[in-house]
């Protein structure tokens, strides 16, 4: 076990763990942070994407001793402050149906926006290439980001 601190959301956090614990864990066990979800556990289907430094990782396959350092921000972090975009978007467009990955989606969508101010439809499909949806939700995914997209330009 090693002392290791951890930014996530804005905050400060010390925790003994081993330095090899997947973040998701520690973000769900030790800081109840949920939206993150454990979907497959090998990076495959997005559903515990989480910010870091801006970048969208999978924190299934992210060590805690990476996160150290990094400003991590998950989505309960990204929707502190009511009326963010992509929140609206995703409501005006009823994205959800089972809501499994939705927490995924949403980071990758943020990470996208935070890169590019106005994608195309073939830059949103490229981006969320490694989000998977059981449900089939992809169309309304897509035209909630763009939605977002527009939105933020005009912010």
């Amino acid at each position: 076990m090693s002392l290791l601190e951890l930014r996530v959301n804005g905050r400060v956090h010390s925790i003994d763990r081993d330095p090899d614990t997947p973040l998701l864990w520690i973000l769900r066990d030790q800081f109840n942070l949920t939206a993150a979800k454990y979907g497959c556990g090998i990076g495959e289907c997005g559903a515990c994407t989480v910010l870091m430094d801006g970048v969208a990782v999978r924190s299934c396959m992210t060590s805690v001793s990476e996160a150290v350092g990094a400003k991590i921000l998950t989505l309960e972090g990204l929707f502190a402050v009511e009326g963010h975009p992509l929140r609206r978007a995703w409501l005006g467009e009823e994205v959800s149906q089972c809501g499994f990955c939705q927490p995924g989606q949403i980071m990758n969508a943020a990470e996208l926006l935070g890169r590019v101010a106005d994608p195309s439809t073939s830059d949103v499909r490229a981006a969320m290439s490694g989000n998977i949806c059981r449900c089939g939700s992809y169309p309304r995914i897509e035209k909630a980001i763009l939605r977002a997209a527009k939105e933020m330009r005009h912010e």
